[in-house]
């Protein structure tokens, strides 16, 4: 059983490596985690030798087997605990993380199973992550950045990638998991997108905007 730190840290590492599939430097969980290198090396060196990952110094670290499905254990408990969040005691989108970050280091396999029964076994969270199911599998993802789209094609937001100042800025627009957006007009100079949204009103999106905005071609 991990420590509270020693899940943060599998978590971390996860999502730093895309997943699994790279290297992570010491720098960078420790710029993530606001912690020093020296602390990050010592910790390595502990869930290395729980066998959760491979840490060589100067050369990054990699989880193993048994590191990635422990991050996915906790992304799962995280998710849930979000869905449950919105959908039973009204929070907004934008409220729940940290108490998520809370919830996700709950110890007990059975009560998040009754969890995931009691909510109707959610595939995504709410803001449209993917939530593993018990045994670390989850669908694949065809979503792509709005960034990217091609003009006058229409999409549709599945997932939204940024903090909780970009959810209210699109909570103010009444832009949710669901919403289809069409790309108007690219200005290439300064990576400005002109959108409609579903309703006809028209914005002007940033790239740190576009880029977090997670979608798939809209199908009627």
């Amino acid at each position: 059983m991990l420590t509270l730190t020693e899940e943060n840290y599998i978590k971390c590492i996860y999502k730093l490596s895309h997943d699994g599939t790279k290297s992570v430097s010491t720098n960078e969980i420790a710029e993530r985690l606001e912690t020093k290198p020296a602390s990050v090396s010592d910790m390595l060196k502990k869930l290395a030798a729980k066998d959760l990952l491979g840490y060589e110094k100067y050369y990054g670290v990699t989880l193993k087997s048994a590191g990635i499905d422990y991050a996915l254990s906790i992304i799962r408990k995280h998710r849930l605990w979000e869905v449950f969040l919105v959908e039973k005691l009204n929070f907004k989108w934008d409220e729940v993380h940290e108490v998520a970050e809370q919830l996700e280091h709950v110890k007990s396999n059975l009560l998040i199973e009754r969890l995931d029964d009691f909510l109707g076994f959610p595939k995504y969270d709410p803001h449209g992550g993917h939530i593993p199911d018990k045994n670390g599998h989850w669908g694949p993802d065809m979503s792509f950045p709005l960034s990217s789209g091609e003009i006058g094609v229409p999409f549709v937001l599945v997932r939204v990638e940024g903090n909780n100042d970009l959810l209210k800025f699109l909570d103010s627009l009444g832009i949710k998991i669901g919403t289809r957006i069409d790309i108007v007009k690219r200005r290439d100079f300064d990576n400005l997108l002109e959108v409609v949204i579903e309703g006809g009103r028209k914005e002007i999106f940033s790239s740190n905007v576009v880029d977090c905005l997670q979608v798939k071609k809209y199908e009627k």
